[in-house]
């Protein structure tokens, strides 16, 4: 029987020597495949309440509308510096070279709001940190954080952790 990480392609060296990118696109383009990782991103919160599904950018938006849907809630979405329209705060973070800005609508989220993060893959932890902080700020409580992937080699599940947040991953993948 099949596993998600049987439908993720590994792409050696991309986008730069010595990177082993896990490509969810395979995942995604497969109905079977599609369905086993959204039934299983759920399965942690049956039964939680949950207001609002956040995905951060851009795959994140995939998993977290087809989440959002299954659980008849609304959808955020978090993304980088310039894409939204209306008035945002923004949140800047640490990436491998250099730094970046995420951000989301102001009004998106209502303080005391339950909230569950979404993304493809967790890797350093930096853009979820980011997102998490834009959220406490407008007074969203996060329920928890839940990714296809967890690549724990780069120590973002131990960085989120410590902040407090509960993190699920559906697999996990050595090395970068």
């Amino acid at each position: 029987m099949k596993t998600v990480a049987d439908y993720i392609r590994t792409i050696v060296d991309f986008p730069h020597e010595g990177i082993m990118f896990r490509d969810v696109t395979t995942l995604f383009a497969d109905p079977r495949g599609f369905r086993m990782a959204i039934d299983q991103m759920l399965h942690p919160y049956a039964g939680l309440q949950i207001d609002k599904v956040v995905g951060l950018e851009a795959r994140g938006f995939i998993l977290g509308g087809a989440i959002a849907h299954q659980l008849s809630v609304g959808f955020v979405p978090i993304r980088k510096k310039g894409k939204l329209p209306g008035t945002t705060i923004s949140q800047d973070y640490k990436l491998e070279y250099g730094e970046a800005i995420v951000e989301i609508h102001d009004d998106a989220i209502t303080a005391g709001e339950k909230v569950l993060v979404v993304d493809d893959l967790l890797a350093t932890g930096g853009t979820a940190e980011a997102g998490i902080k834009l959220l406490e700020r407008l007074g969203g409580e996060i329920v928890s954080c839940a990714f296809v992937i967890d690549l724990p080699d780069l120590g973002g599940r131990k960085r989120l952790e410590a902040m407090g947040m509960d993190v699920h991953a559906l697999c996990a993948f050595d090395g970068l």
